[in-house]
């Protein structure tokens, strides 16, 4: 039986040496990019407008609706990118791959509010009727969309099956629950003024439509994850960790479909799509001046997700070594390993998850940039030709050691343990 000072046993220098890396010197407390270049990206997508729709909030008892309703509306956005690519009149479009992409974005989404419906209060305003303003009763009902739209809404009624009501879009609703006021709470004909952007009436390019659209549902799903991060430090500020912990892997989903809506990018035709890039005069500015960096929402979300290590002690219980010893590594070995405290154990590894996550985000979009522009642009700004030479702030996002060196060590240390036990034995 493996004894619990195991702690004592592992730090012999004898045994394992780990060096904890220094981060780089990366600042994203502020955008990378130019301000102009940041007011004009936002200029384009109306997000001042859409800003004050994800926070307009109605219902001053309802705790949820700060994540729930930008998620709601970034799912209505959705149904206008489902019609606008069935309304795209091009011979030469991949119709097929944008159905079934779309079909499995909608359905990433509906997941995801579906948690956030599960850990609902019991303030949520409901009704007795279906809504009669979002879209995906067109999509339901339109011969070109109907199959994506019967799809949905059985999606719908299978994923809010665990939740006291539904969200009232036409699913068959067979438990008879209540309906959510979609129409009070989204506000689809809000979004749907929304719908064209400044540059609609004199760039004749479909693709400039499309580019829009994704962008809005991007930034919908980037502000509801920075409310979700203000919602989770508040729980483990509050030792609510248990409910923490269903907090973060709801954002590694969500840095994942971040992930899953860029990547619809790569549907676009590459002509149409150079062609409204230079009609938009979309360009690179600066050595750090990543496309993606001019989403201040997108900067903010990464420093906020870095910076849940922070609340590690908190989650420990541990306060850190201000002379640099293994304090908080030793306090999370037996958590580790006493697996008495479980809710913390899966908060810790949901936050890993969230640097995963986001790191991926990062090297994929990356690679998407020069999928779509060429590798020339993309990598215009890239100066590191070395380990010792300055890397762009892009590529130091996912090259940058662990956000959780104390984990890491750890788990290191826990790992060199019981091989050093199999081996004895």
């Amino acid at each position: 039986m493996a004894d619990l000072d195991m702690e004592r046993k592992m730090v012999s220098p004898k045994k394992l040496h780990v060096t904890i890396p220094e981060p780089f010197d990366l600042s994203v407390s502020s955008p990378i990019s130019s301000s102009s270049s940041a007011a004009a990206y936002e200029l384009y997508l109306r997000l001042p407008e859409l800003r004050n729709l994800w926070s307009s909030l109605g219902f001053s008892q309802w705790i949820t609706e700060p994540v729930l309703k930008p998620a709601l509306q970034a799912l209505e956005i959705t149904f206008r990118l489902i019609l606008t690519v069935a309304s795209d009149t091009r011979p030469y479009i991949n119709r097929q791959e944008w159905t079934r992409r779309l079909d499995s974005l909608v359905t990433n989404q509906i997941k995801i509010v579906a948690s956030l419906c599960e850990d609902d209060d019991e303030c949520v305003p409901v009704r007795n009727g279906w809504s009669s303003m979002s879209l995906l009763s067109e999509i339901a009902t339109c011969r070109t969309t109907e199959s994506i739209g019967q799809k949905i809404l059985c999606t719908v009624e299978n994923e809010m099956r665990w939740c006291k009501y539904t969200l009232g879009l036409g699913e068959p609703n067979l438990a008879g629950k209540p309906y959510l006021q979609y129409d009070v709470v989204c506000r689809p004909e809000e979004l749907q003024s929304l719908k064209n952007n400044p540059y609609a009436d004199h760039i004749g390019n479909q693709e400039n439509q499309t580019l829009y659209t994704i962008h809005q549902i991007l930034e919908s799903w980037i502000h509801v994850s920075l409310n979700l991060l203000n919602r989770i430090e508040s729980r483990i500020d509050e030792a609510k960790f248990e409910k923490a912990s269903s907090d973060v892997y709801l954002l590694e989903t969500i840095w994942n479909l971040l992930s899953e809506i860029e990547d619809l990018h790569i549907l676009m035709d590459p002509e149409d799509f150079l062609k409204v890039k230079k009609q938009l005069k979309i360009k690179s500015t600066s050595q750090n001046d990543a496309f993606c960096f001019r989403s201040k929402g997108l900067v903010e979300m990464a420093k906020m997700s870095r910076e849940l290590r922070q609340k590690v002690p908190a989650v420990l219980q541990v306060e850190v070594d201000p002379t640099g010893g293994p304090r908080l590594q030793e306090a999370a070995m037996k958590l580790y390993s006493s697996k008495t405290e479980y809710e913390k154990i899966h908060l810790l590894q949901g936050m890993q998850a969230v640097e995963s996550a986001s790191k991926r985000f990062f090297f994929g979009y990356q690679k998407l940039a020069a999928a779509m522009m060429g590798s020339a642009e993309a990598n215009a700004n890239r100066t590191a030709a070395s380990h010792h030479e300055t890397c762009d702030s892009l590529t130091q996002v996912f090259m940058e050691p662990t956000y959780y060196p104390s984990l890491d060590a750890a788990k290191t240390f826990l790992g060199e343990f019981w091989s050093n036990l199999v081996s004895r034995h």
